[in-house]
């Protein structure tokens, strides 16, 4: 049954950014619902099938709320505010805009984009040792920092330690020219980078010269009892086993700690093993600690960064699938081979 929806907008400026450069965002809620949005005088309207018309009202209306509060929307807010509708979930993408962790220098909102973050938010401001396990672009390192900040303005910690495994390196760094800043730097770099832009970069160097931030190797938390302060271990999976427990073992009274890392994306030499997929099995289920697991539809990044990522998983899938299928037939050729062994016996 064809149905036909109004939607009042009595602003030019939400109706211009609700549709979009050249018309892309309304053309992605036309296409995923198969409708038709128009613009009239006093708004737009909506045609097509009831159900996917109700659905494509929600969708904009949600976005119209998201444009009164943030004062803009993306293709990545028209995308995901079109899965969650479609999941059916069609109330959650604007619980998302009233969640502010902390603001930039620059005055911008830092927010959860995707209701994933939002689980992940949620487990850090609640529990003192959380991980945060996803592919790129979904926001792990980004809201761990915000929060860190946050807790740092609000006086809940003294300090934020960010520290990473300088795997290229192999730990010592001793080779590379200049003191210990300049050797870890490029490894910490995005890091420093997060941290630039939610601090600005005089108080980030003010509060760094004073000690009250520190950006440092893993190899360097050796022997550290850490009272107090955010600590932020990112791209864990490069850690070993030896490293992630000496890291966990040195959080001190008052602290929260901060472990992320993509066990898909492992670049620890041959023979050693990762110490973030050691521990996710190890501390599986321990009280207080809560192990948040981040997927596609939580990246933030550009769209073809999802596409890339699921290519990936497809190809390991199948040479998976292909690693099995040769093991079993070295089994049964061996069979074979024993069982011819037998009959000339």
């Amino acid at each position: 049954m064809q149905d036909q929806l109004a939607i009042g907008i009595s602003e030019p400026k939400v109706l211009k950014e609700l549709f979009g450069h050249l018309d892309e965002h309304t053309k992605m809620i036309e296409e995923a619902f198969s409708v038709t949005i128009r613009q009239e005088d006093d708004g737009l309207t909506v045609k097509g099938e009831e159900g996917p018309v109700k659905q494509a009202g929600i969708v904009l209306e949600n976005l119209i709320e998201a444009i009164h509060k943030q004062k803009r929307v993306d293709k990545k807010d028209v995308a995901y505010s079109i899965d969650l509708v479609q999941a059916g979930i069609e109330d959650s993408f604007t619980s998302l805009l009233d969640d502010v962790i902390v603001y930039t220098e620059m005055g911008r909102p830092i927010r959860p984009k995707t209701l994933g973050q939002k689980r992940y938010l949620d487990a850090i401001r609640s529990h003192d040792v959380v991980f945060g396990i996803g592919p790129a672009g979904t926001g792990k390192t980004y809201i761990a920092m915000a929060n860190a900040v946050k807790a740092f303005k609000e006086k809940e910690v003294n300090r934020i330690i960010l520290t990473r495994p300088a795997v290229e390196a192999g730990e010592s760094l001793g080779f590379l020219p200049g003191d210990l800043q300049m050797k870890v730097d490029p490894y910490l770099r995005p890091l420093y980078d997060a941290l630039f832009e939610i601090l600005g970069q005089d108080a980030f160097q003010k509060y760094l010269e004073k000690g009250l931030i520190e950006v440092a190797p893993l190899a360097y938390m050796r022997g550290r009892t850490l009272d107090n302060a955010y600590v932020i271990l990112d791209e864990a999976q490069n850690s070993t086993n030896e490293q992630m427990k000496m890291f966990l073992t040195r959080l001190g009274y008052g602290s929260k700690a901060i472990i992320t890392g993509d066990v898909t994306q492992i670049d620890l030499p041959r023979g050693k093993q990762s110490g973030l997929k050691s521990v996710l099995k190890i501390l599986d289920g321990v009280k207080g600690i809560e192990i948040i697991r981040l997927g596609r539809n939580d990246i933030v990044r550009h769209p073809l960064v999802q596409r890339i990522i699921d290519a990936y998983d497809r190809f390991d899938r199948e040479k998976e699938k292909q690693a099995e299928e040769s093991e079993s037939k070295d089994g049964k050729d061996k069979k074979d081979q024993k069982g011819k062994g037998h009959d000339r016996t």
